[in-house]
C-alpha cells in the first residue's frame, strides 16, 4: 500500500486547486464583461488594474529590477499573456459560450508541452506528438460539431489563437523564472507593460461607466485581480508546496471548473457531448504529460 501523502502535499494541492478555480471562472466572468463593456478595454484594462497593484507589491517586497539581458523574454511574454491571451479569449467570449471556450482552451497544457519542446530543442516521444495530434483533432471536431458544419466560428479562430498566445507565453515566462519566482516574474512583466496598457485602457474605457450594469464591473475586477495576478500567486504556491508534477495533474480539472461555473453563473446548458469531449481532452493531456515526463 503507497504511504499516504504528507500534509505538505496535500496543502499544496488544495493550494493549486484554489489556482485552478480562480484561472476556471476567467471565461465566464470574462464573457460577463464583455457583454457590456468593448473587450479591447477589458483586455487592457484587466493588464492595467493588476499592472498597478503588481506595482505596489514590487515596491513593498523591494524586488530588484530585471536585468537587462531578459527584456526581451518580458517582451514575449507581455505581447503573449497580457495582451495577446486576454485579447483573443475576450473576444471569443462575444461570440462563444464561456463552456465551449473552456473545451477549447483545455487542450492549453499540451499545446504548453508542445511549444516548450519546440523552443527548448527537446526531442520527445514519437507518443508525445501522436498524442498531440489527437488532442488537436479531439479540439477540431468539437468546434466543428458545435458550428453545425465544416466551418469555425470567429469566436473558435481567436481561441486557437489564445492557446497559441499562451503556449508561447508560459514557456518563456518558464525561462525567466529559473532565476525568480513566478509570481515576481508575472509582478514585472505586469509593471513593464503599464506603459502601453494605461492608455489603451484609457482609450478604450467607456464613455458612460454607469451604463454598464454593476455585474459587468463586478466580472471586470475579478479578471483584473484574480485571473490577470492573484491566481498565480495560489498556483505558484501549490506548485512549491506539492511539487509540479503532483500539483500540476489539478491543472485537469480547470475545464470541468470553467463548465459548472459557466452553467451556474452564466446560465449556459453543458450537455453531455461538451463533457464527453472536456473528458476527452482531459485524458489526452494526461496521457501527453506521461509521455513527455
Amino acid at each position: 500500500m503507497p504511504p499516504s501523502p504528507s500534509p505538505r502535499i496535500l496543502l499544496g494541492l488544495a493550494i493549486g486547486f484554489v489556482g485552478v478555480v480562480i484561472f476556471g471562472a476567467t471565461l465566464p466572468m470574462t464573457r460577463i464583461a464583455v457583454g457590456h463593456l468593448d473587450p479591447w478595454f477589458v483586455t487592457f484594462g484587466r493588464a492595467a488594474v493588476a499592472g498597478l497593484v503588481a506595482v505596489v507589491v514590487l515596491v513593498a517586497t523591494g524586488r530588484r529590477l530585471p536585468l537587462r539581458r531578459d527584456l526581451p523574454l518580458y517582451g514575449v511574454v507581455m505581447a503573449c499573456l497580457i495582451t495577446g491571451f486576454p485579447a483573443f479569449t475576450a473576444l471569443a467570449m462575444v461570440t462563444v459560450p464561456a463552456s465551449h471556450g473552456g473545451v477549447v482552451l483545455g487542450i492549453l497544457p499540451l499545446g504548453t508541452a508542445v511549444a516548450a519542446a519546440l523552443v527548448s530543442g527537446e526531442r520527445p516521444s514519437i507518443g508525445f506528438w501522436l498524442v498531440g495530434v489527437i488532442g488537436a483533432i479531439l479540439v477540431g471536431v468539437f468546434t466543428l460539431r458545435q458550428a453545425g458544419g465544416l466551418h469555425l466560428s470567429a469566436g473558435d479562430l481567436f481561441l486557437v489563437l489564445a492557446v497559441v498566445a499562451a503556449a508561447l507565453g508560459y514557456t518563456v515566462s518558464a525561462m525567466l523564472t529559473r532565476s525568480r519566482p513566478g509570481w515576481e516574474v508575472v509582478s514585472w512583466m505586469l509593471a513593464l507593460s503599464l506603459p502601453v496598457t494605461l492608455p489603451a485602457a484609457w482609450w478604450f474605457a467607456p464613455a458612460s461607466p454607469w451604463a454598464a450594469p454593476a455585474s459587468a464591473w463586478w466580472a471586470f475586477a475579478y479578471v483584473a485581480l484574480f485571473s490577470q495576478y492573484i491566481g498565480f500567486f495560489f498556483w505558484n504556491a501549490g506548485l512549491a508546496l506539492g511539487g509540479i508534477a503532483r500539483v500540476g495533474q489539478v491543472q485537469l480539472l480547470q475545464t470541468f471548473v470553467t463548465l459548472a461555473i459557466a452553467a451556474f453563473i452564466n446560465g449556459e446548458a453543458v450537455g453531455p457531448e461538451t463533457i464527453a469531449f472536456a473528458a476527452a481532452v482531459a485524458l489526452v493531456v494526461l496521457a501527453g504529460s506521461r509521455m513527455r515526463a
